[in-house]
């Protein structure tokens, strides 16, 4: 699987936000910001299209979320592929090769992945990049291929050890991170799409608990070692 999986933790825990900011009314890059991670408090949950490409790569699916750190994702490519997190073992199900990739969270990791769907999650990318507009504050075409306006923010690396050197995040004009594309720590370009985002829909605890088919292989956490 070359699609890093902790890089899905990142992007949901920042499309799932609603505000009705609008350009024109703010003065700066970091107020847009602020004011952004200010009402992203509002979404207890939701659900929305995903789309990702990375490289030649491209996964697609739905992406349902619930705080405070909740998060599964049913790909419809590849076929029946998903990510789960109940918010103690992270679920990894690649029907492809039968196998099942499990991994209890360690409390620093349960934290990390609540944190990154929420308000405190906006605020650690704010203390560890450079916020600025990409081109201005004017809504912009989202690319040369879709019309769609959005406002674009350039956030830098600065410091520390963090998952992306450089993300931009494009805000639609109803208020919802539209598209998240990055370049990682190791060079690799990455863009996550997101549409037709609805929130607040009173998803279930229950939608978070996946059970893979039994006969695939399980290999238990494949990402370190549990917590003792």
């Amino acid at each position: 699987m070359k699609f890093s999986v902790w890089l899905f933790a990142l992007s949901l825990g920042l499309v799932g936000l609603t505000t009705q900011v609008r350009a024109q009314d703010i003065v700066t890059a970091v107020k847009f910001f602020n004011q952004v991670s200010e009402r992203y408090g509002a979404v207890k949950d939701y659900t929305a299209n995903i789309a990702v490409q990375q490289g030649r790569e491209r996964m697609s699916g739905v992406v349902y979320y619930r705080t405070p750190n909740l998060i599964r994702i049913d790909f419809s490519y590849p076929d029946h592929m998903v990510i789960d997190s109940d918010g103690h073992v992270l679920t990894v199900y690649l029907p492809r090769y039968a196998v099942t990739f499990t991994q209890a969270l360690k409390k620093r990791s349960e934290a990390a992945v609540a944190s990154m769907a929420s308000h405190q999650g906006l605020n650690l990318l704010r203390q560890s990049y450079s916020i600025a507009y990409l081109n201005g504050p004017e809504p912009e075409a989202l690319d040369e291929k879709d019309p769609e306006k959005v406002v674009k923010l350039r956030l830098s690396w600065r410091e520390g050890t963090e998952a992306f050197k450089y993300l931009e995040i494009d805000v639609g004009q109803n208020g919802f991170i539209r598209r998240i594309s990055g370049i990682t720590a190791a060079s690799v370009s990455v863009q996550f799409d997101f549409t037709n985002i609805r929130t607040n829909l009173g998803i279930s605890q229950n939608q978070f608990a996946y059970n893979s088919p039994p006969t695939s292989n399980v290999i238990n956490n494949f990402l370190f070692d549990p917590e003792k």
